[in-house]
């Protein structure tokens, strides 16, 4: 069976749901979210010594924030008296990650599954703003709803398991499994190279770029491992602006 929409009315117009009639209950909300980002940035935010400041001080009072004004942000959410908010970091050493996760509580006639998932959300957006001098290219993924209690559909859990961060995922090939590649690792050792080299240089994406007439994407796309190489033609003009070799920026 279908079940129907509940914030369409009988002629599929959006409608802010009556939940008049429904008792009020204590609820909680847990919802994640997982950014992703450079070597530099993750040692800045989790240092607290990044350029506009405490990264993670300023992305859990936003996400408490943002928790308290969702109704203001997502149309046809109740404005809620939230109980409690609060926003966690866990470390994830092995990708330069963090994950956030964000609990809002409540006793109403409506859950606060909406405001706990904008609290995540909006906590790891304040993330990037606060890092995004070092990395333009930190990704913001997995946000999603981990549990919620109360209310009349009770309890729900998410079923679903992250991705390990402590391993590299094997690649499927015509079903059956396989261990990374040389070739991957090649280019996570060239990578590593190539941001230790930034590193002791002194060198920031952006205006090396810019020096060297290249998007500054492309050094963002390597460093963070959406790209696997930076092409022949940039990875010369990036080592003529920073007067070396072009293997020299890949040496170890």
């Amino acid at each position: 069976m279908i079940k129907k929409l509940s914030h369409l009315d009988e002629k599929g117009a959006a409608r802010m749901v009556d939940v008049s009639a429904k008792a009020a209950t204590e609820r909680v909300a847990k919802a994640e979210a997982i950014i992703v980002l450079s070597k530099e940035a993750y040692e800045a935010a989790i240092s607290g010594n990044a350029p506009k400041g405490d990264v993670l001080a300023t992305a859990r009072i936003a996400g408490i924030m943002a928790a308290k004004k969702t109704s203001d942000l997502i149309p046809l959410c109740h404005p809620l008296a939230i109980t409690g908010a609060a926003v966690e970091f866990e470390r994830i050493v092995e990708r330069h990650a963090l994950r956030i996760v964000a609990t809002c509580k409540t006793t109403g006639q409506t859950g606060v599954e909406m405001e706990a998932l904008t609290a995540a959300s909006v906590a790891a957006l304040t993330i990037y703003d606060m890092v995004k001098a070092i990395d333009h290219g930190a990704v913001i993924e997995g946000v999603r709803l981990l549990e919620k209690s109360g209310g009349k559909s009770g309890t729900y859990r998410s079923t679903a398991q992250a991705p390990s961060p402590a391993r590299a995922r094997p690649a499927p090939i015509m079903h059956e499994t396989s261990a990374p590649r040389p070739a991957a690792q090649q280019a996570i050792a060239q990578r590593e190279a190539f941001r230790a080299f930034m590193v002791a240089n002194h060198l920031r994406a952006t205006e090396w770029a810019k020096q060297a007439g290249v998007p500054a994407a492309q050094i963002y796309a390597f460093l963070t491992g959406k790209s696997r190489t930076i092409g022949t033609d940039t990875a010369e003009k990036l080592a003529r602006a920073a007067r070396v070799r072009v293997e020299d920026m890949f040496a170890k």
